[in-house]
Protein backbone atom coordinates (compact mmCIF):
# COMPACT_ATOMS: atom_id res chain seq x y z
CA UNK A 1 0.00 0.00 0.00
CA UNK A 2 1.40 3.80 -0.74
CA UNK A 3 1.22 6.12 2.27
CA UNK A 4 1.51 9.75 0.53
CA UNK A 5 3.30 12.10 2.42
CA UNK A 6 0.67 13.91 4.33
CA UNK A 7 -1.21 11.06 5.08
CA UNK A 8 1.61 10.03 6.93
CA UNK A 9 1.96 13.23 8.97
CA UNK A 10 -1.37 13.03 9.94
CA UNK A 11 -0.77 9.63 10.85
CA UNK A 12 1.81 10.55 13.82
CA UNK A 13 -0.23 13.06 14.83
CA UNK A 14 -3.07 10.40 15.80
CA UNK A 15 -5.11 11.46 13.33
CA UNK A 16 -4.50 8.79 10.40
CA UNK A 17 -7.45 7.09 9.88
CA UNK A 18 -11.10 8.37 10.15
CA UNK A 19 -11.96 5.47 12.89
CA UNK A 20 -9.21 6.48 14.66
CA UNK A 21 -9.74 10.46 14.65
CA UNK A 22 -13.55 9.72 16.18
CA UNK A 23 -12.10 7.81 18.58
CA UNK A 24 -9.56 10.57 19.56
CA UNK A 25 -9.84 13.07 22.11
CA UNK A 26 -10.97 16.82 20.45
CA UNK A 27 -7.07 17.91 20.17
CA UNK A 28 -4.29 16.98 17.84
CA UNK A 29 -0.27 16.21 19.47
CA UNK A 30 2.18 17.02 17.39
CA UNK A 31 4.91 14.59 19.46
CA UNK A 32 4.94 11.53 16.61
CA UNK A 33 5.76 14.25 14.23
CA UNK A 34 8.22 16.88 15.45
CA UNK A 35 11.07 15.72 17.40
CA UNK A 36 13.50 18.45 18.90
CA UNK A 37 15.93 15.91 19.27
CA UNK A 38 16.51 15.38 15.34
CA UNK A 39 17.42 19.00 15.60
CA UNK A 40 17.03 20.41 11.74
CA UNK A 41 14.88 22.90 10.38
CA UNK A 42 11.37 22.15 11.07
CA UNK A 43 9.09 24.95 9.56
CA UNK A 44 7.38 22.59 7.22
CA UNK A 45 6.08 20.14 9.45
CA UNK A 46 5.28 22.88 11.84
CA UNK A 47 3.23 24.79 9.30
CA UNK A 48 1.52 21.49 8.27
CA UNK A 49 0.34 20.52 11.46
CA UNK A 50 -0.99 24.32 11.50
CA UNK A 51 -2.92 24.34 9.33
CA UNK A 52 -4.68 20.56 9.69
CA UNK A 53 -5.37 21.69 13.07
CA UNK A 54 -7.12 24.40 12.35
CA UNK A 55 -9.21 22.82 9.24
CA UNK A 56 -10.34 20.47 12.05
CA UNK A 57 -10.65 23.13 14.50
CA UNK A 58 -8.59 21.60 16.93
CA UNK A 59 -6.17 22.89 19.53
CA UNK A 60 -2.40 21.76 18.11
CA UNK A 61 -0.76 20.37 21.58
CA UNK A 62 3.22 20.83 20.55
CA UNK A 63 5.74 18.75 22.79
CA UNK A 64 7.88 19.37 24.98
CA UNK A 65 11.33 20.45 23.30
CA UNK A 66 13.29 23.55 21.23
CA UNK A 67 12.43 23.49 17.50
CA UNK A 68 14.03 24.99 15.12
CA UNK A 69 12.14 27.16 12.53
CA UNK A 70 11.56 30.00 10.31
CA UNK A 71 7.91 31.78 9.42
CA UNK A 72 4.71 30.19 10.71
CA UNK A 73 1.38 31.18 9.85
CA UNK A 74 -1.58 31.15 12.13
CA UNK A 75 -4.95 30.10 10.64
CA UNK A 76 -8.66 31.21 11.74
CA UNK A 77 -9.27 29.47 15.00
CA UNK A 78 -5.64 28.41 15.70
CA UNK A 79 -5.28 27.13 19.15
CA UNK A 80 -1.63 26.37 20.22
CA UNK A 81 -0.67 25.08 23.17
CA UNK A 82 3.04 23.75 24.49
CA UNK A 83 4.34 22.25 27.57
CA UNK A 84 4.76 25.80 29.85
CA UNK A 85 8.62 26.66 30.43
CA UNK A 86 9.52 23.20 27.93
CA UNK A 87 8.67 24.22 24.59
CA UNK A 88 10.45 26.33 22.92
CA UNK A 89 10.06 27.82 18.97
CA UNK A 90 13.30 29.11 18.07
CA UNK A 91 14.02 31.72 15.26
CA UNK A 92 15.86 30.83 12.16
CA UNK A 93 14.76 32.80 9.43
CA UNK A 94 14.65 37.09 9.29
CA UNK A 95 11.73 39.31 8.37
CA UNK A 96 8.60 37.57 10.47
CA UNK A 97 8.53 34.65 12.73
CA UNK A 98 4.79 33.57 14.33
CA UNK A 99 2.50 35.94 12.62
CA UNK A 100 -1.53 35.62 11.52
CA UNK A 101 -3.82 38.73 9.53
CA UNK A 102 -7.56 38.70 9.54
CA UNK A 103 -7.84 35.09 11.62
CA UNK A 104 -10.30 35.30 14.79
CA UNK A 105 -10.07 33.06 17.77
CA UNK A 106 -6.35 33.00 17.91
CA UNK A 107 -4.79 31.49 20.83
CA UNK A 108 -1.27 31.32 22.15
CA UNK A 109 -0.32 29.24 25.32
CA UNK A 110 2.51 27.45 27.16
CA UNK A 111 4.74 28.59 25.03
CA UNK A 112 8.71 30.36 24.69
CA UNK A 113 8.95 32.01 21.51
CA UNK A 114 12.83 32.69 21.26
CA UNK A 115 14.13 34.97 18.60
CA UNK A 116 17.70 34.70 18.71
CA UNK A 117 18.12 38.40 18.33
CA UNK A 118 17.82 37.59 14.58
CA UNK A 119 16.85 39.95 11.98
CA UNK A 120 12.85 40.45 12.66
CA UNK A 121 10.09 43.19 11.32
CA UNK A 122 7.51 43.91 13.97
CA UNK A 123 7.09 41.58 16.92
CA UNK A 124 7.98 37.92 17.20
CA UNK A 125 4.58 37.44 17.56
CA UNK A 126 2.56 39.81 15.30
CA UNK A 127 -0.89 39.78 14.63
CA UNK A 128 -3.42 41.98 12.63
CA UNK A 129 -6.65 42.69 12.32
CA UNK A 130 -7.27 39.30 14.62
CA UNK A 131 -10.58 39.17 16.72
CA UNK A 132 -10.76 36.93 19.91
CA UNK A 133 -7.19 36.72 20.63
CA UNK A 134 -5.86 35.10 23.80
CA UNK A 135 -2.30 34.86 24.32
CA UNK A 136 -1.13 33.56 27.43
CA UNK A 137 1.71 32.13 29.73
CA UNK A 138 3.51 32.87 26.53
CA UNK A 139 7.42 33.50 27.13
CA UNK A 140 9.14 35.56 24.24
CA UNK A 141 12.36 36.64 24.53
CA UNK A 142 15.40 38.07 22.50
CA UNK A 143 13.92 39.76 19.96
CA UNK A 144 15.73 42.44 17.78
CA UNK A 145 12.82 44.78 17.57
CA UNK A 146 9.49 44.48 19.39
CA UNK A 147 8.31 41.37 21.42
CA UNK A 148 4.65 40.98 20.35
CA UNK A 149 2.60 43.67 18.28
CA UNK A 150 -0.96 43.86 17.80
CA UNK A 151 -2.66 45.92 15.39
CA UNK A 152 -6.23 46.31 14.96
CA UNK A 153 -6.97 43.17 17.36
CA UNK A 154 -8.79 42.44 19.96
CA UNK A 155 -8.49 39.92 23.04
CA UNK A 156 -6.29 39.55 26.16
CA UNK A 157 -2.70 39.21 26.54
CA UNK A 158 -2.36 37.71 30.12
CA UNK A 159 0.34 35.79 32.65
CA UNK A 160 3.52 36.09 30.04
CA UNK A 161 6.78 37.09 30.13
CA UNK A 162 8.90 39.22 27.45
CA UNK A 163 12.25 40.16 27.98
CA UNK A 164 15.20 40.96 26.18
CA UNK A 165 13.81 42.98 23.41
CA UNK A 166 15.72 45.40 21.38
CA UNK A 167 12.47 47.96 21.23
CA UNK A 168 8.89 47.75 22.68
CA UNK A 169 7.91 44.81 25.15
CA UNK A 170 4.18 44.76 23.67
CA UNK A 171 3.05 47.25 20.78
CA UNK A 172 -0.53 47.52 20.42
CA UNK A 173 -1.90 49.77 17.34
CA UNK A 174 -5.61 50.38 16.97
CA UNK A 175 -6.51 47.59 18.99
CA UNK A 176 -9.06 46.93 22.38
CA UNK A 177 -6.86 44.82 24.53
CA UNK A 178 -7.10 43.61 28.41
CA UNK A 179 -2.94 43.50 29.35
CA UNK A 180 -3.37 42.08 32.14
CA UNK A 181 -0.40 40.06 35.24
CA UNK A 182 2.16 39.95 32.68
CA UNK A 183 6.09 40.50 33.79
CA UNK A 184 7.67 43.06 31.01
CA UNK A 185 11.53 43.58 31.60
CA UNK A 186 14.92 44.13 29.81
CA UNK A 187 13.19 46.40 26.95
CA UNK A 188 15.53 48.79 24.61
CA UNK A 189 12.85 51.59 24.27
CA UNK A 190 9.21 51.31 26.10
CA UNK A 191 7.80 48.37 27.95
CA UNK A 192 3.88 48.50 27.04
CA UNK A 193 2.60 50.56 24.18
CA UNK A 194 -0.84 51.74 23.35
CA UNK A 195 -1.64 53.77 20.61
CA UNK A 196 -4.05 54.63 17.89
CA UNK A 197 -3.17 56.27 14.35
CA UNK A 198 -5.79 58.90 15.10
CA UNK A 199 -7.37 60.46 18.81
CA UNK A 200 -10.18 58.26 18.99
CA UNK A 201 -11.78 56.00 21.59
CA UNK A 202 -9.78 52.95 22.81
CA UNK A 203 -11.17 51.46 26.70
CA UNK A 204 -7.77 49.01 26.96
CA UNK A 205 -7.07 47.58 29.99
CA UNK A 206 -3.35 47.73 31.78
CA UNK A 207 -3.64 45.98 35.06
CA UNK A 208 -1.53 44.10 37.13
CA UNK A 209 1.62 43.89 35.40
CA UNK A 210 5.30 44.45 36.15
CA UNK A 211 6.99 46.17 34.44
CA UNK A 212 10.76 46.83 34.92
CA UNK A 213 14.02 47.90 33.35
CA UNK A 214 13.05 49.90 30.52
CA UNK A 215 15.80 51.91 28.73
CA UNK A 216 15.94 54.62 26.04
CA UNK A 217 18.31 53.39 23.79
CA UNK A 218 16.93 55.72 20.87
CA UNK A 219 16.78 58.11 22.67
CA UNK A 220 14.24 61.51 22.63
CA UNK A 221 12.82 63.54 25.24
CA UNK A 222 10.33 61.24 26.15
CA UNK A 223 8.79 59.26 23.55
CA UNK A 224 11.06 56.26 24.38
CA UNK A 225 12.17 54.85 28.27
CA UNK A 226 8.46 54.65 29.16
CA UNK A 227 7.02 51.70 31.31
CA UNK A 228 3.74 52.23 29.91
CA UNK A 229 2.78 54.43 27.10
CA UNK A 230 -0.72 56.03 25.88
CA UNK A 231 -1.06 57.87 22.75
CA UNK A 232 -4.22 58.93 21.06
CA UNK A 233 -5.92 56.17 22.73
CA UNK A 234 -8.99 57.64 25.04
CA UNK A 235 -10.59 55.80 28.17
CA UNK A 236 -7.41 53.64 28.54
CA UNK A 237 -6.96 52.52 32.26
CA UNK A 238 -3.51 51.97 33.54
CA UNK A 239 -4.22 49.96 36.92
CA UNK A 240 -2.02 48.36 39.69
CA UNK A 241 1.17 47.90 38.14
CA UNK A 242 4.27 47.67 39.88
CA UNK A 243 6.86 49.78 37.74
CA UNK A 244 10.69 50.30 38.21
CA UNK A 245 13.67 51.37 37.13
CA UNK A 246 12.54 53.25 33.48
CA UNK A 247 14.32 55.63 31.65
CA UNK A 248 11.55 58.32 31.41
CA UNK A 249 7.98 57.85 33.08
CA UNK A 250 6.11 54.57 34.54
CA UNK A 251 3.02 56.04 32.81
CA UNK A 252 2.63 58.40 30.05
CA UNK A 253 -0.16 59.56 28.57
CA UNK A 254 0.31 61.76 25.04
CA UNK A 255 -2.61 63.10 23.27
CA UNK A 256 -5.06 61.11 25.05
CA UNK A 257 -8.65 61.74 26.99
CA UNK A 258 -10.51 60.24 29.74
CA UNK A 259 -7.22 58.14 30.66
CA UNK A 260 -7.27 56.35 34.50
CA UNK A 261 -4.22 56.19 35.85
CA UNK A 262 -4.83 54.37 39.93
CA UNK A 263 -2.92 52.72 41.80
CA UNK A 264 0.07 51.97 40.76
CA UNK A 265 3.28 51.46 42.44
CA UNK A 266 6.37 53.36 40.90
CA UNK A 267 10.35 53.10 42.21
CA UNK A 268 13.81 54.82 40.32
CA UNK A 269 11.97 56.80 37.44
CA UNK A 270 14.32 59.12 35.36
CA UNK A 271 11.90 61.73 34.64
CA UNK A 272 8.19 62.21 35.23
CA UNK A 273 6.80 59.30 37.32
CA UNK A 274 2.94 59.71 35.91
CA UNK A 275 1.90 61.68 32.81
CA UNK A 276 -0.79 63.94 30.90
CA UNK A 277 0.63 65.84 28.51
CA UNK A 278 0.07 67.19 25.02
CA UNK A 279 -3.56 68.09 24.38
CA UNK A 280 -5.16 65.45 26.23
CA UNK A 281 -7.85 65.84 27.64
CA UNK A 282 -9.54 64.34 30.75
CA UNK A 283 -6.99 62.64 33.35
CA UNK A 284 -7.70 60.69 36.88
CA UNK A 285 -4.47 60.28 38.50
CA UNK A 286 -5.21 58.65 41.81
CA UNK A 287 -3.72 56.51 44.97
CA UNK A 288 -0.67 55.99 43.40
CA UNK A 289 2.48 55.40 45.08
CA UNK A 290 5.66 57.24 43.43
CA UNK A 291 9.47 56.69 45.03
CA UNK A 292 12.00 57.80 43.36
CA UNK A 293 11.64 60.17 39.93
CA UNK A 294 12.96 63.77 38.78
CA UNK A 295 8.16 64.18 39.11
CA UNK A 296 5.88 62.88 40.59
CA UNK A 297 2.80 63.45 38.01
CA UNK A 298 3.23 66.00 36.07
CA UNK A 299 -0.51 67.67 33.82
CA UNK A 300 0.74 70.08 31.32
CA UNK A 301 0.86 71.63 27.81
CA UNK A 302 -2.12 73.42 28.32
CA UNK A 303 -0.09 75.65 25.73
CA UNK A 304 -1.26 72.56 23.48
CA UNK A 305 -4.83 72.13 24.61
CA UNK A 306 -3.87 69.78 27.57
CA UNK A 307 -6.28 70.11 30.26
CA UNK A 308 -9.03 68.59 33.07
CA UNK A 309 -7.66 66.58 35.49
CA UNK A 310 -8.27 65.03 39.28
CA UNK A 311 -4.74 64.37 40.94
CA UNK A 312 -5.69 62.57 44.33
CA UNK A 313 -4.72 60.46 46.87
CA UNK A 314 -1.08 60.06 46.01
CA UNK A 315 2.07 59.18 47.97
CA UNK A 316 4.49 60.62 46.81
CA UNK A 317 8.39 60.70 47.39
CA UNK A 318 11.97 61.46 46.76
CA UNK A 319 12.04 63.48 44.22
CA UNK A 320 15.52 64.77 42.98
CA UNK A 321 17.25 67.33 40.74
CA UNK A 322 19.06 66.48 37.57
CA UNK A 323 21.25 69.49 37.67
CA UNK A 324 23.09 67.51 34.86
CA UNK A 325 20.18 68.50 32.63
CA UNK A 326 20.67 72.26 30.98
CA UNK A 327 16.75 72.91 31.40
CA UNK A 328 14.08 70.80 32.63
CA UNK A 329 15.85 69.80 36.19
CA UNK A 330 12.37 68.98 37.83
CA UNK A 331 12.44 67.91 41.57
CA UNK A 332 8.81 68.88 41.95
CA UNK A 333 5.81 66.41 43.40
CA UNK A 334 2.95 67.38 41.66
CA UNK A 335 3.48 69.77 38.67
CA UNK A 336 -0.21 70.75 37.33
CA UNK A 337 -1.28 73.78 34.78
CA UNK A 338 -4.87 73.53 33.93
CA UNK A 339 -8.62 73.09 34.90
CA UNK A 340 -6.99 70.61 37.66
CA UNK A 341 -7.62 69.55 41.10
CA UNK A 342 -4.97 68.62 43.59
CA UNK A 343 -6.41 67.18 47.02
CA UNK A 344 -5.74 64.62 49.74
CA UNK A 345 -2.22 63.69 48.39
CA UNK A 346 1.57 63.16 50.17
CA UNK A 347 4.49 64.49 49.20
CA UNK A 348 7.59 63.87 51.36
CA UNK A 349 11.23 65.09 50.04
CA UNK A 350 11.32 67.19 46.95
CA UNK A 351 14.11 69.07 46.09
CA UNK A 352 12.53 71.75 44.18
CA UNK A 353 9.06 71.82 45.57
CA UNK A 354 6.10 69.98 46.84
CA UNK A 355 3.52 71.66 44.06
CA UNK A 356 4.12 73.61 41.51
CA UNK A 357 0.65 75.69 40.20
CA UNK A 358 1.13 76.98 36.52
CA UNK A 359 3.82 77.63 34.12
CA UNK A 360 4.38 81.31 32.73
CA UNK A 361 0.99 82.05 31.62
CA UNK A 362 0.14 78.68 31.59
CA UNK A 363 -2.63 78.55 34.50
CA UNK A 364 -6.04 78.41 34.45
CA UNK A 365 -8.99 77.06 37.48
CA UNK A 366 -6.50 74.75 39.57
CA UNK A 367 -7.23 74.13 43.08
CA UNK A 368 -4.11 72.03 45.44
CA UNK A 369 -6.50 71.47 48.35
CA UNK A 370 -6.24 69.01 51.45
CA UNK A 371 -2.78 68.08 50.96
CA UNK A 372 0.17 67.02 53.18
CA UNK A 373 3.24 68.28 52.33
CA UNK A 374 6.40 67.66 54.03
CA UNK A 375 10.40 68.02 53.82
CA UNK A 376 9.89 69.68 50.72
CA UNK A 377 12.32 73.09 49.54
CA UNK A 378 9.29 74.74 49.22
CA UNK A 379 5.85 73.70 50.08
CA UNK A 380 3.35 75.24 46.96
CA UNK A 381 4.72 77.58 44.12
CA UNK A 382 1.93 79.56 42.19
CA UNK A 383 2.93 80.87 38.62
CA UNK A 384 3.35 85.24 39.29
CA UNK A 385 2.45 85.39 35.65
CA UNK A 386 -0.26 88.35 34.73
CA UNK A 387 -1.56 86.57 32.10
CA UNK A 388 -2.28 83.30 34.31
CA UNK A 389 -5.77 82.89 35.66
CA UNK A 390 -7.40 81.58 38.68
CA UNK A 391 -5.91 79.00 41.62
CA UNK A 392 -7.28 78.29 45.03
CA UNK A 393 -4.86 77.02 47.59
CA UNK A 394 -6.45 76.08 50.56
CA UNK A 395 -6.81 73.60 53.64
CA UNK A 396 -2.71 72.19 53.58
CA UNK A 397 -0.57 71.14 56.01
CA UNK A 398 2.64 71.98 55.13
CA UNK A 399 5.88 70.91 57.40
CA UNK A 400 9.37 71.75 56.70
CA UNK A 401 9.35 73.78 53.86
CA UNK A 402 12.92 75.29 53.70
CA UNK A 403 11.91 77.80 50.96
CA UNK A 404 8.57 79.09 52.07
CA UNK A 405 5.64 77.12 52.59
CA UNK A 406 3.37 79.31 49.86
CA UNK A 407 4.98 81.29 47.65
CA UNK A 408 5.12 82.88 43.92
CA UNK A 409 7.09 81.77 41.29
CA UNK A 410 8.70 82.63 37.62
CA UNK A 411 9.32 79.84 35.48
CA UNK A 412 10.11 77.63 38.16
CA UNK A 413 12.13 80.53 40.33
CA UNK A 414 10.48 81.33 43.62
CA UNK A 415 10.33 84.72 45.00
CA UNK A 416 8.71 87.23 47.35
CA UNK A 417 7.31 86.32 50.79
CA UNK A 418 5.63 83.25 52.12
CA UNK A 419 1.84 83.67 51.96
CA UNK A 420 1.12 80.58 54.21
CA UNK A 421 0.15 82.58 57.13
CA UNK A 422 -3.77 84.03 57.31
CA UNK A 423 -5.78 84.10 54.52
CA UNK A 424 -5.88 86.32 51.28
CA UNK A 425 -7.11 86.75 48.25
CA UNK A 426 -4.81 88.42 45.38
CA UNK A 427 -6.79 88.79 42.30
CA UNK A 428 -6.90 85.37 41.20
CA UNK A 429 -5.66 83.67 43.56
CA UNK A 430 -6.98 82.08 46.77
CA UNK A 431 -5.16 81.26 49.63
CA UNK A 432 -6.80 80.21 52.90
CA UNK A 433 -6.68 77.82 55.92
CA UNK A 434 -3.14 76.31 55.37
CA UNK A 435 -0.86 75.18 58.35
CA UNK A 436 2.92 75.81 58.37
CA UNK A 437 5.23 74.87 60.15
Amino acid sequence: MTIKRRGFLFMGLGLGTAAHAARAAPKMTAAGVLNAAAGGDQTAALQAAIDEAAARKAPLDLPAGTFQTGMLTLREGSVIVGARGLTTLRFTGDGQFLRATGARGVQISSLTLDGGMRPVTGGLLALEACDGVLIAAVRVVNSSHDGITLTGCRGRVSASTISQVANAGLFALDSTLTIEGNTIAECGNNGVLVWRSSATEDGSQVVGNRIERIRADAGGSGQNGNGVNVFRAGSVTVSSNRITDCAYSAVRGNAVSDIAITGNHCQRIGEVALYAEFGFTGALIANNIVDGAACGVSVTNFNEGGRLAVVQGNLIRNLIRREQEPQDKRGEGIAVEADTLVSGNTIENAATCGILLGWGRHMRDVSATGNLIRGCRAGILISSDAGAGSALVAQNLISGARDGAIRAHERGRPFGPDLAKGAATMGRVTISGNSAN
